[in-house]
């Protein structure tokens, strides 16, 4: 069986010969910089009677991204396709490149009005302003501990 081995880049060289911190710089190499997720920047502000939530989505078109609100959970996903077709006089393929990607995110945001929540994009930007419902106070209730025999 293979295993992937990063190769040392040349500014190893001139670090000392520490073996054990030499292995644990094999994840500051470009190597294991591809395995990161893709994620996009995310605020969300309190107003008191609404939250406001902005994403950072440059490059997306609006029809790429999708905004769903279920069991308490505001999930943000993105998903595009780009393809590079080029062809010759004849119409054979002197080049073609396909890419997907999708990134997803959730958060945890309860007592909004689903129903009110309103979303906009702009400029690379997603506005999601969320009315929050009327507070209703949990009423506590006594619970009877009964003798057993």
């Amino acid at each position: 069986m293979f295993g992937l081995v990063p190769f040392a880049s040349r500014h190893d060289l001139a670090k000392e010969d520490n073996v054990f911190d030499r292995l644990l710089d094999v994840f500051d190499e470009p190597f294991m910089t591809s395995f990161k997720a893709p994620e996009f920047k995310v605020d969300v502000k309190d107003n008191g009677d609404s939250y406001d939530l902005t994403a950072e989505l440059p490059g997306l078109k609006k029809e790429d991204i999708s905004l769903t609100y279920e069991n308490n959970y505001l999930t943000i996903a993105t998903k595009k396709d780009e393809k590079a077709d080029e062809k010759d006089e004849k119409g054979n393929y002197v080049r073609r490149e396909r890419h997907t990607s999708s990134m997803s995110r959730s958060f945890y945001i309860d007592n909004i009005d689903d129903a009110k929540c309103t979303a906009e994009y702009k400029d690379g930007v997603l506005a999601v302003h969320m009315p929050k419902t009327a507070k209703t106070e949990a009423k506590g209730h006594e619970i009877n501990i009964t003798d057993v025999a």
